[in-house]
């Protein structure tokens, strides 16, 4: 039976070893010699409005947003790159994880899965040499919409080759990577870091699981 296995980014392939907020702050430092709370606060929320909209450049938008706001001036794309930096430097790639998309290449039909802008989402593949190993690569801007809607599926389901008639979805989000996956009749597994019962605790495990789903 050929099966599709496509795995979100974020949490899921990469880990991340910090936390966001704190990479945020680091980029505001470097610009602007501090990072104070209220400007954290004004790139997260220009952020989130922007990225939800779908609107192009999100990142370069909400700090276009912050250098308005800001006493000290600085150049918003220059920001935009540090983040960047910072955040492709907070990504981890485990063993196992590696070990298993070799293993799972060789068998079916590869991909990821992710809410985000495609080339900052690719780049961290990039970073860590991942991006030979994934057939296919869906992000949600090409697709107009963010999971759990399932537009973001159905782009998944048209870049597959012909032949796939099984498509699986590996997420550690419950919402946009379980239960959207499964509205748009793909089956879920949930990576879930943090249990010792039924999920899946890390991606050393899956291959077992995996076979169980055919």
């Amino acid at each position: 039976m050929p099966t599709a296995v496509f795995f979100d980014l974020d949490g899921t392939v990469v880990e991340f070893t910090r936390d966001y907020t704190a990479v945020i702050e680091d980029t505001l430092t470097d610009h602007f010699g501090s990072a104070p709370e209220e400007l954290v606060e004004t790139y997260n929320e220009a952020f989130y409005e922007r990225f939800m909209a779908v609107e192009p450049e999100p990142v370069l938008g909400a700090m276009k947003v912050v250098c308005e706001h800001a006493e000290e001036p600085a150049d918003p794309e220059a920001l935009r790159e540090t983040l960047h930096g910072y955040e492709l430097a907070m990504t981890h790639v485990s063993d196992d994880a590696r070990a298993l998309f070799e293993t799972l290449g060789d068998r079916h039909h590869l991909g990821v899965l992710t809410n985000g802008v495609p080339e900052w989402q690719r780049s961290k593949l990039e970073h860590h040499e991942l991006l030979p190993l994934f057939d296919t690569v869906v992000t949600s801007y090409e697709a107009e919409a963010h999971k759990p809607d399932p537009a973001v599926f159905e782009l998944a389901r048209e870049r597959a080759p012909d032949d796939i008639d099984q498509f699986v979805m590996v997420g550690d989000d419950y919402e946009p990577d379980v239960q959207g996956a499964r509205e748009a009749g793909f089956r879920a597994v949930h990576l879930d870091r943090g249990s010792e019962g039924a999920r899946v605790a890390n991606l050393g495990e899956l291959g077992s699981l995996l076979s169980l789903l055919g």
